[in-house]
Parts: structure tokens; sequence; C-alpha cells
């Protein structure tokens, strides 16, 4: 059997499409192996990794207390049916608590460990459903969200392409206009068991709420007697610069959810999702057999998890605001024709362009060794290794005119 040292790019992408279902189309490159902020294809050429896995790899890639975290577990104890209790499923679930609010979580808050983020929202679903029972069944949601693929997540996500050839999903969900206090405040009534919101919607192209909005859900859903559940999965874990992107004093400041999910840069590259229920009267909704998972939580994820709490308590929070702040401004202050804002916090950028060229800009980009994500036609999202380097960010915006320059005269060649 050949490794990835004897065959092509080419040659593995070639087996990719014989092999794997077309869920995600041809493969761009083939990577095998990746070092901080860095991944290599199998044809030997560097790249600067600027999507991060989708923000996962917060730690990078290959990063020494992950390696060394996943190891010692493996070594020790790799997986247990969870009939029994491991240490580091015990502890991730501690620290969730200590850090998912500031100050701690309420009394009476528990965790629920998943494999992924939409596993994390699928269990929420439950929560939302044990909550409202047969009198509340109608959910809120925002225009533009992206809460996952299972048919319950997929149920509170926006986007018709994703939706309809799956069509009819569980549940009453009505979209919102996002943002909108107003438009809340009118829908919400005695039949809505609860708001999922995303803090940043990254998938519609890193939208951050407006001030306000979520503090007035907060006051509108406890008046109501619904739920208030953010989907941090994306924006969580420090990818903004605080724990969570509604710490963020002009996003949510103080506001206290109900419900918190997480995942992606949780596990620093390993699988794992959260769901975080605060206060006893959420963290009860489920009891024994009503949900489940045969992988969540096991030690080995958990250690890794514990290993990106642990970068994140010594300091990381803090490089990621000044990394941030840098990249953003430096974005800001090209002065290229082709950018017409940079937006987003800490580590979760998009560079919004004036013309509909993003997929043909990041292709650009790849072939001068950066990854990206054109999120939408007119955006790049950015969500890169929470250890990017100052010099690192730098060498994105220094490559970035060129790039968009070639994609707008690809398109006008076309027109």
């Amino acid at each position: 059997m050949s490794g990835p040292g004897t065959v092509s790019g080419p040659g593995w992408a070639e087996r990719y499409g014989a092999a794997l279902m077309n869920t995600f189309g041809p493969p761009q490159r083939v990577l095998v192996r990746g070092a901080g902020s860095h991944v290599w294809d199998a044809d030997g050429r560097r790249y600067l990794d600027l999507l991060g896995g989708l923000a996962v790899n917060a730690l990078g890639h290959a990063h020494p207390a992950v390696v060394r975290a996943v190891t010692d577990q493996l070594q020790t104890l790799g997986h247990v049916s969870n009939f029994f209790a491991t240490p580091a499923q015990v502890t991730l679930a501690e620290q969730l608590l200590r850090i998912v609010t500031p100050g701690g979580a309420p009394a009476g808050s528990r965790v629920f460990l998943a494999n992924s983020g939409t596993e994390a929202n699928e269990a929420a679903v439950k929560l939302i459903r044990r909550h409202g029972g047969p009198a509340r069944r109608r959910v809120l949601a925002l225009e533009g969200a992206f809460h996952g693929r299972t048919l319950g997540a997929l149920a509170l996500t926006h986007k018709a392409a994703y939706r309809e050839p799956f069509e009819p999903l569980p549940g009453e969900v009505d979209f919102l206009p996002f943002g909108d206090v107003a438009a809340l405040r009118e829908a919400l009534d005695e039949d809505v068991a609860a708001l999922v919101v995303e803090p940043i919607q990254g998938e519609a192209g890193v939208r951050v709420l407006p001030p306000g909005y979520l503090p007035a859900a907060r006051e509108l859903t406890r008046a109501a007697g619904a739920l208030l559940v953010l989907d941090e999965v994306q924006s969580g874990m420090g990818r903004t610069g605080t724990w969570m992107a509604h710490h963020l004093p002009h996003l949510g400041g103080g506001v206290v959810p109900d419900v918190v999910t997480l995942a992606k840069g949780l596990g620093g590259g390993l699988p794992v999702g959260a769901v975080v229920a605060l206060g006893a009267d959420i963290a009860t909704l489920l009891g024994p057999g009503q949900h489940g998972t045969t992988f969540g939580g096991n030690p080995v994820v958990a250690a890794a998890a514990l290993a990106v709490v642990a970068a994140l308590d010594d300091g990381l929070l803090g490089h990621v605001t000044e990394v941030g702040d840098l990249l953003r401004h430096k974005l800001a202050g090209l002065g290229h024709h082709g950018v017409a804002e940079v937006r987003g916090e800490g580590l979760l950028l998009a560079v919004g362009l004036t013309a509909p060229v993003a997929q043909a800009a990041a292709g650009h980009l790849l072939e001068a060794g950066f990854i990206v994500n054109p999120v939408r036609p007119d955006a790049l999202r950015l969500a890169p290794p929470l250890v990017l380097t100052a010099a690192e960010a730098t060498s994105f915006v220094d490559a970035l005119p060129a790039a968009l320059d070639a994609a707008l005269a690809d398109a006008g060649g076309q027109g």
C-alpha cells in the first residue's frame, strides 16, 4: 500500500474521487503534514493555513501540548463506554462550566459531551423540545444561520440549498431578520420554545450581531418563557480573544444564556463538541436514556480539549486579540479597490470584496501559498490557528493585493 510520500497530489486526488462520496467536491490539495500555522501537500508545497480546518485547529498543527496530552492519554486509557466515567471527561466538564460565563456557570449547570458542533446542536434541540413540551413547538432562528447538517440541526439552518433536498424537516422553525430586535419582539409568543442564535454567523460571511441584540434577546426570551440558545461552535473557545464571543462587551457582556453549544476549536483538531446547560432547570431536562453517545467525551479527545483550555489560560487569549487587531487593521489599511470592508472579531474575520471574485481570489492565494475560504461570492473568511504570528499575518496581507488584482482581471476578461 502506497504511503503519502510515494504518490503525487493528482494521484491521491484521483484515488479520492474513486473511493469517497462526492459530498465536498474535488479536493483543492492533498495535505500530508502540518506544523504550527503551516501545512504541506503531497508534492512538498507549503501553505499558510488561514482557515485552520474551519476554525478547528486552535493551537495549529502538531502542537506539542496536544500531541503530548493525546499520547499520554492513549497510552493510559483510550476509550470506555459511558457506563463509566474518566478523570479527563469530568475535568473537561468542570473547565467548561468555569469558562462558559464570566465568574463561572450558575449552580446546577451541567455539560453533555458530544463529537461535533452538529451533534451539540442536535442535543440542544432535544433540550428545547423537553422545555417546550407539546404546547411550545415553535423555535426561532435567524436568517443566514448555520447550525449543522443532521435533520434537527438542519431545521435551524437557513440556507435553502442545504435544506430543500431533505424537506420536510422536523419541528416548526421561523427565521427572523438578522439582528432585528423589533422582529424578535413580535415573533415571541406563548408557543415559542427557544431562540437559537450565533453571536457571529460564520457561514453567512462572518456577520456580527449588532450591539444590544443579545441583551434584548435575553430580556425578551426570559419574559416569554423561551430558552436563549447560543451557538458558539465556531466563535467560542478563544476565537474572538474572549472565551466566548458573547463575552465581548459590545456583543453580550453580562448576558447569561440558557444553553451554549461548543465544538470546532475545543478539541484542537480532535472531534469533540459540548452542550452547556446553564442552571439546574435546564440541566435536568434530559434524563437517563433520553440522549447518549458512544464516543462523546472519550478520554483522548477530552485530554486534547484540556490542553487547548490550558493554552488559552496561559496567555493565548491576549495573543488572539493582539494579532487579530493587527490583521484587521492591516487589511483595512490596504486601500485596495477590491476590498470593501473587513469585519469580524479576533481571529474570525472576513474580507468583504467589491466584486463577486472570492472564489478566484482564493484560487490565486492558494497558488501563492495561502489557504483561505471563499465563504460567499464577495467574501473571504479567515479563521487561522490562534497561534498565528504577527509576521505570518503580515505575509498574507502583503500577498492579498496581487491575488485580488488577478481575480478582478479574470472577471474583467470574462466580462
